[in-house]
């Protein structure tokens, strides 16, 4: 699964990455948690970056908190989960990131470890999204991250690892008129292990609320 993750390239970056403009104002994030309000890349139209909640609300949800158990969606089930398949059939996204941390079994500890991108660049997740209307009519967008089995990197700390989207393929996962199922699937594959790196990682990231620079600081 993926449950933390950064964003601390400068926003300047993501916006040149990404080809949309990036909402002013924002910092960078070590320690990014579900719950919390992250940066989407949606191409409904012209591409925009916006902010959702991390943690799906399906469309049909009476109760949001299902939205705290719906942070990751297996790639192997996208199309026929009642959660997620009309997300995947006309509502995905990309999710800006530049590292994941996964936690290594050490003993009786969980060790965090620090994933990221030999290149330091800032990348996208694949994604999906939800427009949930409250009782009250607001409309809540909200959001999950696609995860696949891990690659040779990420294995020997855990089995899965987020979906990082190879650039050349992030058209095809946006384009909400594509609906061949065999073409979107096979974006959800694991990301070249070569073209990544691990350390671990200082324990202060088990702390949600902790969000400064030392979190990606080598152990």
């Amino acid at each position: 699964m993926c449950g933390r993750f950064t964003l601390v390239s400068p926003f300047v970056a993501v916006a040149e990455r990404f080809r949309a403009a990036a909402p002013a104002g924002l910092r960078p994030r070590y320690n990014i948690a579900p719950g919390q309000d992250i940066l989407c890349v949606v191409a409904d139209g012209a591409r925009r970056i916006e902010p959702m909640r991390w943690g799906l609300i399906p469309f049909w949800a009476k109760d949001p908190s299902i939205g705290n158990r719906l942070i990751n969606a297996r790639a192997e089930t996208l199309a026929v989960k009642p959660s997620f398949r009309g997300a995947f059939a006309k509502r995905r996204c990309l999710i800006a990131a530049d590292g994941f941390y996964e936690w290594r079994q050490a003993g009786r500890r969980k060790v965090p470890v620090y994933v990221f991108l030999k290149s330091r660049e800032p990348f996208g997740f694949a994604g999906l999204y939800e427009v949930w209307k409250a009782p009250d009519g607001r409309e809540i967008r909200t959001c999950t991250i696609v995860t696949t089995g891990a690659n040779d990197l990420v294995r020997p700390i855990h089995d899965r690892m987020p979906v990082i989207v190879p650039e050349t393929l992030e058209d095809r996962w946006l384009d909400p008129a594509e609906k061949d199922r065999g073409l979107l699937e096979s974006v959800l594959m694991p990301y070249p292990a070569e073209a990544m790196e691990a350390y671990e990682v200082t324990p202060a990231v088990n702390n949600a609320a902790h969000d400064g620079p030392d979190c990606i600081l080598p152990a």
